[in-house]
């Protein structure tokens, strides 16, 4: 299925190519991204299999991830999307989508990820009507932000590989 590209203001989000495993992979390495997702920076065969599971995850699930870039310069600023991952948790989601999304660390503090986000979530309500949810660490502030400004809100909390995650469901208003 072709994958859309969303547009906003200043970001536009298109499907993952295999060319994109440099900038992924920058960014997945760095201690700073992955420090409130899983803790451990990854490596290039781990970010090969992310980059190759986003790409077949819209032809199995009719949605997925967008690799986000600014669009006056053309840089990578991160990665936003929906999935069904599948997680090994106790709590269900009752077929729910999950959001996610995550930036390079220069793209920080700009409004990227809510705007992003919104674009997201506006594709979803149009295309998949379904419900969508998101784990966030309690310490990511920045995340739990972004879930507010999109009408998130906390339903559970749960012990996702070790950890506690916040689980928020989305208020579609």
């Amino acid at each position: 299925m072709p994958i859309p590209i969303l547009e906003t203001e200043r970001l536009m989000l298109r499907g993952h190519r295999t060319s994109d495993l440099e900038d992924s992979l920058a960014m997945w390495s760095d201690p700073e991204v992955v420090r409130y997702i899983g803790a451990k920076p990854a490596g290039r065969e781990e970010v090969w299999a992310r980059l190759l599971r986003y790409i077949g995850h819209w032809s199995i699930a009719g949605y997925g991830f967008w690799q986000i870039r600014e669009r006056a310069t053309d840089r990578f600023v991160g990665e936003a999307g929906l999935a069904d991952f599948k997680r090994d948790l106790a709590l269900s989601f009752d077929g729910a989508a999950e959001t996610g999304w995550v930036l390079a660390p220069w793209s920080h503090g700009r409004g990227y990820a809510t705007e992003a986000m919104t674009a997201v979530l506006a594709w979803a309500d149009a295309s998949i009507h379904a419900r969508t949810v998101c784990l966030i660490e309690p310490g990511n502030i920045a995340s739990l932000r972004v879930a507010t400004k999109c009408n998130y809100r906390e339903f559970a909390r749960a012990d996702y590989k070790g950890t506690e995650v916040v689980v928020l469901e989305r208020n579609r208003r």
